[in-house]
């Protein structure tokens, strides 16, 4: 574990989250709770996240939220929670709520076409497992594929997607292992802003995520909350620390349970 931000003490957050009024903790799923896999239906979570993650919402003090590029349906049975817990879906287009109440938004027409488009195209040239289909959402995925072939397709990709999305004012980004074409505006921070927006006043906040679709939610949180990096690598980040899984992430729930537990907290 490590500090980024000079201005971190980590003992002030724990301490800083005992007290606080509510408490919210956002996880990204892929590379943060669950090593990545080729087989992408298999990317279950590190052994001993889903028992840390059943105490804190035993604890029943913690906004826990799950925000994912992933979509919410292939999220639900790698998660394989006994309680319902909320989940952010393909960016924050979708959302879960433990009442079971499912949102999805709606694509103006501009949007919608231009991603059936893109969908056709990969239809025809693109093998169906490099192809991955999301609510508002299109990704292609190249993990596990030698350099060279990987760039060749990521080359592929963007000639073909890149007018697509011009014309119909979609967004183009990459993530760790692929490309998505999505509709703008629903971003991992877009979803933090909405979070915080509706705890009470005083809220102490975390987001654990360890891609660059992370970044937008460490920029949300800002320097008010505690923005973690989960990754063996360190990369260029706004994060405020860095832990490497599953050792350091097993001690950062297992310490979020701890201090929060006794606690009710608002949700």
């Amino acid at each position: 574990m490590k500090a980024l931000d000079t201005g971190l003490e980590p003992e002030a957050f724990w301490s800083a989250l005992r007290r606080a009024p509510a408490r919210g903790l956002f996880l990204d799923y892929d590379g943060t709770l669950a090593p990545f896999r080729v087989e992408r239906d298999r990317a279950v979570p590190y052994p001993g996240v889903r028992e840390a993650l059943a105490e804190i919402l035993r604890g029943g003090g913690t906004r826990l939220v799950v925000v994912s590029g992933r979509a919410v349906a292939d999220l639900l049975p790698l998660l394989a929670l006994d309680r319902p817990v909320e989940i952010w879906g393909a960016h924050g287009f979708e959302r879960l709520r433990p009442d079971g109440r499912h949102e999805v938004q709606e694509l103006p027409p501009a949007l919608r076409n231009g991603l059936d488009a893109a969908r056709r195209w990969a239809a025809e040239h693109l093998e169906p497992e490099r192809f991955e289909e999301k609510p508002g959402c299109l990704a292609v995925h190249w993990r596990g594929l030698p350099a060279d072939a990987a760039r060749a397709l990521e080359g592929r990709v963007r000639e073909a997607w890149t007018p697509v999305a011009r014309e119909a004012g979609l967004a183009l980004r990459p993530f760790d292992g692929g490309l998505e074409l999505r509709s703008p505006g629903w971003t991992k921070g877009s979803v933090v802003e909405r979070l915080l927006a509706e705890m009470a006043p005083g809220a102490a906040a975390a987001y654990l995520g360890d891609d660059d679709t992370d970044e937008d939610a460490f920029r949300a949180l800002g320097p008010g909350g505690l923005s973690v990096l989960v990754r063996d690598r360190f990369r260029p980040t706004r994060a405020r620390l860095w832990i490497r899984p599953p050792a350091e992430l097993l001690d950062f729930l297992g310490r979020w349970a701890c201090e929060t537990g006794t606690h009710g907290g608002d949700r």
